[in-house]
């Protein structure tokens, strides 16, 4: 990985699925000492990025070699279309909520989290549906919750709950519009990446149910099947996910400008205007504004519409907060299976 060496560079092998990933790590440093250089912000996105095309790519040809493609059936056959793709955002694009909430349920039923988790992840999810802004403090805490529940797990167990709380939870969760789109683009030759901050183990398993080409996740740090409890880079946020499509598009031959980009969130906007098509689906507000201004397409497949704001947060954070606690009280007086 060019670019990245220096004498506080260290290198780093993650596993993903059994698949080995190399790159550098410099810990967050700048690269240079050019005061208007990369922020460490930004060198965290960006070797976050490469980590998450590193082991997308390499799960795909793993997946690939266990699961050849079939030969085409006939002559009418739609032939690969190799430099488009198209790049979906996961949570409230592709999946209604927050997956990683969707996680924690299934983890909660399992014993792994108790109920204070369970609400913590809920609420601050909530927060950010109604602010559509995240706090850096929450991020923090959320990403401390997440590696200190993984720390010293394999990576196949969570590979392997991914795969039954997707089942579970997940299936019935998934936008049919965007399901739909998804599909056209597959019915098109094209590749279709989801391309979300949640861990690219369990991004993996929702793309390979949905059959699609795979997904760009963040990576998290594993030696010998085990995670550390460090993050490659950052959550794949942002910048990062930007930075993953690019680093994907290059090393696959993919023109961006005909490429399309889907998401909720004003966060993924470097995404979004990175591809020749973006697309707003069940946007924000600042997002909703924002593809009016640019022209981008908008697509609501929610089922309620905010008839007004006033009194809409207070509503809203009731209703959900008050779903989330149902769900860990039903839990809790249902047995549950070991």
């Amino acid at each position: 990985m060019p670019g990245h060496t220096g004498p506080m560079a260290t290198l780093l092998r993650v596993t993903v699925f059994g698949v080995s990933v190399v790159g550098v790590f410099d810990g967050g440093r700048r690269r240079n000492r050019n005061p208007l250089g990369p922020t460490e912000a930004e060198v965290r996105a960006n070797l976050a990025g490469e980590a998450s095309a590193d082991a997308a790519l390499a799960l795909h040809e793993l997946e690939s070699s266990i699961t050849p493609a079939e030969p085409a059936a006939d002559e009418t056959a739609v032939p690969r279309d190799l430099t488009a793709a198209a790049f979906f955002d996961v949570d409230n694009t592709m999946v209604q909520g927050a997956s990683i909430v969707h996680f924690a349920r299934g983890l909660a039923a399992r014993k792994y989290l108790n109920t204070a988790d369970l609400v913590d992840f809920a609420w601050k999810q909530v927060k950010f549906r109604v602010t559509g802004k995240e706090s850096s403090t929450d991020v923090a805490s959320g990403r401390e919750k997440a590696l200190s529940f993984i720390r010293g797990r394999s990576t196949a167990e969570l590979a392997r709950l991914g795969e039954e709380i997707y089942d579970e939870i997940i299936a019935d969760k998934i936008w049919p519009g965007t399901r739909a789109l998804a599909q056209m683009h597959l019915d098109a030759g094209q590749q279709v990446w989801l391309v979300t901050a949640t861990p690219v183990e369990l991004a993996q398993v929702i793309a390979k149910r949905l059959g699609l080409t795979g997904a760009l996740g963040t990576v998290a740090e594993s030696e010998n099947g085990l995670f550390t409890g460090r993050l490659v880079g950052d959550i794949l946020h942002g910048l990062g996910k930007a930075h993953a499509v690019r680093t994907l598009a290059i090393r696959e031959g993919l023109n961006l400008k005909r490429c399309t980009a889907y998401s909720d969130s004003h966060n993924d906007v470097p995404m979004l205007s990175l591809c020749g098509t973006a697309v707003a689906i069940n946007p924000d507000s600042d997002l909703r504004e924002l593809a009016k201004n640019r022209g981008w397409e908008i697509r609501d497949f929610r089922t309620a519409r905010k008839a007004a704001k006033v009194g809409v947060p207070t509503a809203l954070v009731l209703g959900a907060a008050g779903g989330a606690l149902a769900a860990v009280i039903t839990r809790r007086k249902v047995p549950i299976a070991s």
